[in-house]
């Protein structure tokens, strides 16, 4: 049976909770609740198992806060012995408008402090991340306090949508693999 780790990113703590800097947490918590699966504490992070279709998915949402994410995916990567070839990583993208949903195989951090502790801890920045475009409507100098925000009421209306085109693309991951999933979702 083949595993997957998927990992939402995101920040602990009530003063994060829908913000869009946690978006990954977001997706996972929707794919649970649609699933009736409950996530429980566990080493540097809370986890969750997900069967699909003859996968077992690990949904995991770090503990270690967005900056040393990497920690938390390396643990479970050896814990659960599971290839780079079958992680998934869910993140905000400032560089994508809000609301668009990307999958790559690769890529540099753009940025992204989750991204880049986790691409400095597995010392390769080849593994699968599926990015949600969170826009960029903020000042010059502004960025922390946007992707820090919640989600204004305009997005709050088209976000679950968008979210469950994510869970999707997760499982279309776990079952199709990494390009047949890009051809098939990333221009919708």
């Amino acid at each position: 049976m083949s595993k997957f780790l998927i990992v939402g990113l995101g920040n602990i703590g009530d003063e994060y909770e829908n913000t869009r800097h946690n978006i990954g947490f977001k997706i996972l918590d929707s794919l649970a609740k649609e699933n009736n699966i409950k996530f429980t504490t566990d080493k540097l992070a809370s986890v969750a198992n997900y069967k699909f279709k003859g996968k077992t998915l690990i949904l995991i949402k770090p503990s270690t806060f967005m900056n040393l994410s990497g920690k938390a995916v390396n643990y479970w990567m050896q814990a659960e012995k599971i290839q780079k070839e079958n992680i998934l990583v869910l993140t905000d993208d400032l560089a994508l408008p809000f609301g668009a949903v990307r999958m790559k195989g690769k890529g540099s951090d753009g940025g992204h402090n989750g991204l880049k502790n986790i691409q400095e801890t597995l010392v390769t920045s080849e593994y699968a991340r599926l990015r949600f475009g969170v826009g960029s409507e903020f000042s010059k100098g502004r960025q922390v306090d946007y992707v820090l925000g919640k989600w204004a009421d305009e997005e709050n209306k088209t976000l679950e949508p968008r979210i469950k085109l994510a869970i999707e693309m997760v499982q279309s991951f776990a079952t199709i693999g990494l390009q047949r999933t890009m051809s098939a979702y990333n221009n919708k």
